[in-house]
């Protein structure tokens, strides 16, 4: 049932079917809005028509249309929209040439009449502008809150050319979520196996600059025979509508004289977004010859990065921001031979083209869709004091990446980007992490699959226990134990899963005997364990096994590691200092989570005490107005020093933090910790210090890291094992 006060952003653009880029762009941005937080935030559409010409059998969220040359359209729309209580604020997707009047002038009687606030995305910034063109943008500028932009010279014309001093913010225009692959695949698809592929792609118009590509080809096809030239797209309406096709028509002449008939190929279709992927993914080099020095915002460039392509332009604004030597290469305006010579680089060093693939792959993640609806998102709550929300709809549980990372010995360490790295070998770490997801999965969704996947993790197990029931964590591709890789912390990890394994229902009784005798062997190492997380993390074991078999023996071992915690903790606490070390350092939650699990077995008021006390100054320290921001890699948190590093944030980090508090809420009755179980688990789909997904639900993995800049796009094993791990517990406490 609609509510009135149902908090819906009106966004004003062109929509398809219209064929228009813009139109395409406010549809995926929309759409990724609504995926992440509908029904908390609806988006609808203001869509503008051509002339008055409603052609056009457009969607449901469409809820009004306006005639973009009628002025009185403008007037009677806004009148409409100050009546409808349930539009909180309008966004504004705006490019010369959508809106009527001279430079789009006529918006200007909309944003007078209208009462509710309104932010503008500006696709174009014109860089020294005439009189009455300065004139029209400072006047929409001046009754809009927020001014919208996507690049940094943007920001910079309409500071210094137009004199602008109403706020503007820097979100990056959006791009597909894709994984990052070799050419192969999407080539054998679009039959173009053994050619050299090079692509264009975008509406046909005489400023895109093809035709100087096209000079530049016959010098490369001499030493590139299989090369071939993909132009991509159909004639801009528009232009079709004044001028025809006068432009394809010279291009294809022009192909024929240089006798490129067998090298140049022109699609003449307006692009899905599935068929724009496809074409790219298939390419080798993409080209974004435009003819415009002054364009801002290239959609097709960033779409072409973002699939992890090396890209050669000529140096338009948006392009100087974004191509570097790391990533492509600029070349000059209508310089066939400076095309020619920038292609013939790439191509032939493989080396350094492999190179500016994953480098615009990787620079291009904080992109995505995703990632750009919640800086959109973040931008309403910011301006206009909304609820703070990042997500709505949880993705849901994807195991192909944790299946695809697993052969018949176990889950392989590392990945480079979503493939596994078979030469990093495997580690117990991983495997006893491993083993307790899929127990987690096959306590919710029972299935053969998972039973075989935690026999496989159980027997990595069993491999690296030794006689004396210690266990090596790292063996390599060759499946060569490592003897000098025992470590306390990855015994405590095997300790809890084989606990854990045995305390679930419907396990059969001979995985749970080989289990528990794995178990008993590794117990008589206890007593040498002196590292803190290593003891936590025997704890939780110890306390699982004993729902499974209760014995005072595991209850003496329970309470001797407990006190150790707590010795720690009264030796290394002060004033303003409520942790067990002098440095917290990495999975800083599973010490706190350990004296619950403690308290829970023996009812020890005072690890209880401890544990919360513990517990609640490390959520103090971790989550920073409603986002959790842990403690990084580079550099930690010195007690002593009160000084701590931001970055590099683990997703082992938001994993701990999840268990902890879920344990916490079962253990204190307290919602703050289911509150901050969802913050926690958030900082997965982008409520972070970055506004990144760090877990990718097209692979079903989730990235390594979360630093300053970037997001490390390998997908390995303990992050996404994490990812996972979190998920579960998820859906324990909410």
């Amino acid at each position: 049932m609609k509510r009135e006060d149902d908090y819906c952003a009106l966004f004003i653009s062109t929509f398809p079917p219209r064929e228009c880029g813009i139109a395409t762009f406010t549809q995926d941005l929309t759409d990724a809005i609504d995926k992440q937080f509908f029904p908390t935030i609806k988006t609808r559409i203001l869509a503008l028509n051509k002339n008055g010409a409603n052609i056009y059998n457009y969607p449901k969220k469409v809820i009004l249309q306006i005639s973009d040359n009628d002025i009185s359209d403008y007037i009677a729309v806004a009148k409409k929209i100050n009546s409808m209580k349930n539009i909180k604020l309008i966004c504004i997707q705006h490019e010369f040439g959508l809106f009527g009047g001279e430079y789009g002038e006529y918006l200007i009687a909309f944003l007078e009449l209208v009462k509710k606030p309104v932010m503008i995305t500006f696709h174009s910034v014109l860089p020294s502008p005439g009189n009455k063109l300065k004139v029209v943008v400072q006047s929409i500028a001046s009754r809009v809150k927020t001014i919208i932009v996507m690049t940094d010279k943007a920001v910079e014309i309409l500071r210094k050319d137009y004199g602008i001093s109403t706020p503007i913010k820097v979100l990056p225009h959006g791009i597909p979520n894709v994984t990052f692959e070799k050419q192969e695949k999407e080539k054998r698809n679009l039959h173009l196996i053994n050619k050299t592929v090079l692509s264009s792609f975008g509406m046909v118009s005489c400023n895109k600059g093809y035709e100087h590509v096209i000079e530049a080809l016959p010098s490369l096809v001499k030493k590139f025979p299989n090369l071939i030239y993909l132009i991509v797209g159909e004639t801009h309406p528009v232009v079709r509508k004044h001028e025809g096709e006068v432009y394809r028509n010279m291009l294809e002449r022009r192909v024929k004289e240089l006798g490129l008939q067998k090298h140049v190929k022109f699609y003449n279709k307006y692009l899905t977004k599935k068929e724009i992927i496809q074409y790219l993914k298939a390419t080798d080099i993409y080209l974004s010859p435009s003819l415009t020095p002054e364009q801002i915002t290239s959609g097709t460039l960033v779409y072409a990065m973002g699939c992890g392509r090396a890209v050669v332009s000529t140096p338009f604004l948006h392009a100087k921001d974004i191509v570097n030597p790391e990533r492509g290469i600029l070349v000059e305006f209508r310089n066939p031979k400076s095309f020619a010579e920038a292609i013939e680089r790439i191509l032939n060093d493989k080396d350094a083209k492999e190179r500016m693939e994953k480098n615009s792959y990787a620079y291009t993640r904080s992109m995505v869709w995703h990632n750009t609806a919640i800086s959109y998102v973040k931008l309403f709550n910011g301006t206009f004091n909304l609820p703070d929300v990042y997500f709505t709809n949880i993705p849901r549980i994807n195991v192909n990446h944790l299946k695809k990372l697993t052969d018949n010995f176990g889950i392989i360490q590392f990945a480079n980007y979503n493939t596994p790295d078979g030469d990093s070998g495997y580690t117990l770490d991983d495997n006893a992490r491993a083993l307790m997801v899929c127990g987690a999965l096959y306590e919710r969704l029972r299935g053969k699959n998972k039973l075989n996947l935690m026999k496989i993790y159980l027997d990595y197990i069993k491999y690296v226990q030794q006689d004396d029931g210690r266990f090596y964590n790292y063996v390599d591709k060759n499946r060569n134990v490592d003897r000098e890789s025992w470590s306390e912390e990855a015994h405590g990890r095997a300790i809890r899963a084989l606990g854990y394994l045995l305390s679930l229902h419907g396990i059969s009784g001979e995985i749970k005997s080989e289990a528990e005798n794995i178990l008993m062997k590794s117990l008589d190492v206890i007593p040498e364990l002196k590292h803190q997380r290593a003891i936590a993390s025997v704890i939780v074991g110890l306390y699982y096994y004993n729902k499974e078999k209760y014995s005072e023996l595991n209850l003496e071992r329970i309470k001797t590691l407990a006190d150790t915690l707590v010795r720690l903790y009264r030796a290394n606490s002060r004033e303003g200092w409520n942790w067990f070390e002098p440095i917290m350092t990495y999975s800083n939650a599973k010490l706190s989570e350990a004296l619950m699990y403690a308290y829970i077995a023996t009812q020890n008021k005072e690890y209880l005490n401890v544990a919360g006390e513990s517990f609640d100054f490390l959520i103090d320290k971790t989550f920073i107005k409603k986002t959790f921001v842990p403690v990084g890699q580079n550099g930690w948190y010195d007690g002593d020093k009160n000084k701590r590093a931001y970055f590099d944030q683990q997703p082992i980090e938001a994993a701990s933090m999840m268990n902890a508090l879920s344990v916490a809420y079962q253990v204190f009755g307290d919602s703050k910790y289911k509150e901050f179980a969802l913050s926690a688990f958030g900082w997965f789909l982008g409520k972070n210090v970055s506004n990144s997904f760090v877990y990718n639900e097209e692979t079903g993995g989730c990235h390594d890291g979360l630093g300053r800049v970037v997001v490390n796009m390998n997908q390995g094993a303990e992050s996404t094992l994490a990812y996972l791990m979190a998920r579960l517990t998820l859906d324990e406490t909410v």
